[in-house]
């Protein structure tokens, strides 16, 4: 076998040349060739968007393409369809080789048992908050007479009362019984008529009662901006925060009414 000689330095180059050139040509065979050829990577299919088809849609999408798939896990989702796709793994667009397996998320048809959270005391948008996020439906509000205003008092499930930490199904629609402030509380509407505009308001918003509308008696022949009439009449009841309406001389385009 000829022996090459390396008593020069062009002797060295050319075999550092020889070195790297045959490094080159094996890199490029490795993963251009071998790797290709162990991979299929000539054979890459596109995953395509599985969410929200049925079991059978599915299965004839993943057929068609040479996939394999698995049901590996489930959730229940208010609103969207039972037994359908819920999400998957590789996603869609991805590219994976023929053979391979997709795993998948289904959507249950049983909704889970979730216990219902103590939001008796609580506002109205708390309790609401609280439910939501247990993922319960928007509750439904019922006013009833109390003095707790805005506060939750009870809560009703199909019509009926239910306590706090019993097993309702994810989803379900619970009604928060929540405080008007007012109570049964009623009181005798006082005399309005023949009283300036303002001080009548001051009476009745100190009696726990509201101006409603404000009409005009252009006939009357009292100053102007005094009440002349009122709605509920005088001497009668009326709940606790109710609305009184009145009638004041004059028209709209008198000052200071």
């Amino acid at each position: 076998m000829p022996k090459l000689s390396t008593n020069s330095k062009t002797d060295v180059l050319i075999h550092i040349g020889i070195l790297i050139s045959a490094f080159l040509i094996i890199f490029f065979a490795f993963f251009f060739f071998f790797l290709p050829w162990v991979t299929n990577h000539g054979e890459a299919i596109k995953v395509p968007d599985l969410r929200g088809m049925t079991i059978s849609e599915m299965e004839k999408t993943l057929n068609a393409k040479d996939i394999n798939y698995e049901i590996n896990d489930s959730t229940f989702v208010s609103g969207l369809p039972p037994l359908s796709v819920f999400s998957h793994y590789p996603k869609a667009d991805a590219f994976v080789k023929s053979g391979r397996k997709i795993y998948v998320t289904v959507i249950t048809d049983k909704a889970p048992l979730v216990a219902l959270p103590d939001v008796v005391g609580r506002s109205t948008n708390s309790a609401r908050n609280l439910l939501l996020s247990l993922g319960f439906g928007t509750p439904k509000v019922e006013l009833i007479p109390a003095m707790e205003e805005n506060t939750v008092l009870k809560l009703k499930y199909e019509g009926k009362e239910i306590p706090v930490g019993k097993n309702i199904a994810k989803g379900s629609i619970i009604t928060l019984v929540v405080g008007d402030g007012y109570g049964n509380t009623t009181v005798d509407v006082p005399t309005l008529s023949g009283m300036p505009l303002d001080e009548a308001e001051i009476l009745i918003n100190g009696m726990g009662l509201n101006i409603g509308s404000t009409l005009f008696d252009e006939t009357s022949s009292l100053p102007p901006g005094t009440v002349t009439k009122q709605k509920p009449e005088a001497g009668t009841q009326t709940k606790t925060g109710s609305t009184i309406n009145v009638w004041v001389s004059g028209n709209a385009n008198t000052e200071g009414i």
